[in-house]
C-alpha cells in the first residue's frame, strides 16, 4: 500500500453505514439457515447482543465468544465457499448504490479508504473488497495452523477498541490521524463516538437516535446512503 500520494484519510463504518443491515446479526441468521446453528438457541442470545450493541451495554469479549465459536466447529475451506453463498444471498442486496458512490468519490480524490469495523474480519473482508476498499480493520479471530480457535486475536476493534485499531494500523505505516489535512469518519452508530471526535470531519449516516442528536448539537453532516 503506497500513501505517498494520499491526501486525505476516509473511514468507513460497515454495517448499517455502507451496508443497508448489520452483516454480523445477518451471519448468525443465515447458519441457522443453513443448519449449522440450532435456531431455538441461538437466535435468541443473537437478538439480545444486537439490542446490547444498539443500547451501547454490549459486553464484548461475551459477543465475540457467542459469535466466533462457529467459526472453530468448521475448516476454513467450508468457511470460505460459506461466506461465497453469503455475499450472494444476503450481503449484495444490502450494498447500496449512494455507499459506493461515496467510497468511489473518495478514490477518486486519492483519500486512503479503510473499512473499521468492530465485525470480525472473516466476516467483512470480502465485503470490504466487494466495495473496492483494500483496507480493512475488523476485530480479528484468532487463527492456529490455519484454522479458527474460537478466540479473538488483539484488541476488538469496538468503541475506544477502534481508536486504538486505527492509531496502530496508521503507525504501522508511519503515520498518525494528525499526518492527514482532512479526516473523514462515517458511521451509523454512538458507539463509535470516541473515533468520530478524533477526526476532522465525522459524518454521521442514518444514524441512531444517539448520534443523530449528538451530530446535530455537534453541526455534523447527517446523511443517508440508503
Amino acid at each position: 500500500m503506497s500513501q505517498n500520494n494520499t491526501r486525505n484519510l476516509a473511514l468507513f463504518d460497515l454495517d448499517n453505514t455502507l451496508l443497508a443491515g448489520d452483516s454480523d446479526y445477518n451471519w448468525s441468521l443465515f447458519l441457522i439457515n443453513e443448519g449449522l446453528l440450532d435456531g431455538a438457541s441461538h437466535q435468541a442470545r443473537n437478538e439480545q447482543f444486537y439490542q446490547d450493541y444498539k443500547n451501547g451495554t454490549l459486553d464484548i469479549y461475551a459477543f465475540l465468544e457467542f459469535q466466533l465459536n462457529p467459526l472453530s466447529q468448521h475448516p476454513k475451506k467450508f468457511l470460505d465457499e460459506l461466506h461465497l453463498r453469503y455475499m450472494e444471498k444476503v450481503i449484495r442486496p444490502m450494498m447500496t448504490q449512494k455507499a459506493q458512490d461515496l467510497v468511489n468519490k473518495h478514490k477518486a480524490a486519492g483519500d486512503l479508504c479503510v473499512v473499521i469495523t468492530a465485525t470480525n474480519s472473516f466476516v467483512t473482508k470480502p465485503i470490504a473488497t466487494a466495495y473496492g476498499i483494500d483496507n480493512l480493520i475488523g476485530t480479528d479471530p484468532e487463527m492456529v495452523n490455519g484454522e479458527y480457535t474460537g478466540g479473538v486475536s488483539g484488541v476488538p476493534s469496538f468503541k475506544e477498541g477502534k481508536v486504538t485499531r486505527i492509531n496502530q494500523w496508521l503507525a504501522e505505516h508511519g503515520k498518525t490521524l494528525e499526518d492527514y489535512p482532512t479526516s473523514y469518519f462515517y458511521s451509523d452508530s454512538h458507539n463509535d463516538l470516541p473515533l468520530m471526535k478524533l477526526v476532522t470531519n465525522p459524518v454521521a449516516v442514518d444514524a441512531d437516535d444517539i448520534l443523530s442528536s449528538y451530530a446535530k448539537q455537534q453541526g455534523w453532516p447527517l446523511i443517508s446512503l440508503r
